[in-house]
């Protein structure tokens, strides 16, 4: 194992949300609530020839910082359930590297200001990489926690 990993923000994230109480956890959220959530991610000046054809895309993955989680922790129980699973089976913020990740519809760039929607991220997240979502991204056939059980092998 390696010692210690150092990531430098390329940008942040500026949302109508101010502190994680005010994103509902997304099982409990309206339909369409993150849909309609807009916001900017702004990219540091030194970062902003990496955007290049950026627009080229219909959506971006997002990594971020999940800078105002508590402490780690190796299990946890998801909201909405009643069992306790590890922490990698789960999307809490919770982790012990803090790192999350969005999938965004970009709706616009704006020279370094990329205008998007699917926002489920808080005012002054930290991002940590931009990278294009590609039809490699999409998966078929994938089984969630919550899927029933078929026999048939995730892809």
């Amino acid at each position: 194992m390696t010692g210690a990993v150092r990531l430098k923000a390329v940008g942040v994230v500026r949302s109508r949300f101010k502190e994680p109480v005010d994103l509902p956890p997304p099982a409990f959220a309206p339909r369409g609530f993150f849909e309609r959530s807009t916001g900017t991610i702004e990219v540091r000046p030194e970062y902003a020839p990496a955007l290049d054809r950026i627009e080229d895309y219909s959506h971006i993955i997002v990594l971020f910082h999940f800078h105002k989680a508590g402490p780690s922790k190796l299990k946890a129980v998801p909201p909405g359930q009643t069992r306790e699973r590890g922490i990698f089976s789960t999307r809490s913020p919770h982790r012990p590297n803090p790192i999350g990740m969005s999938v965004l519809k970009l709706l616009r760039r704006d020279g370094r200001v990329l205008e998007v929607s699917g926002l489920d991220l808080i005012d002054g997240t930290p991002i940590l990489d931009i990278k294009p979502y590609t039809r490699r991204d999409r998966k078929s056939r994938i089984r969630t926690a919550d899927s029933p059980r078929t026999g048939r092998p995730a892809r």
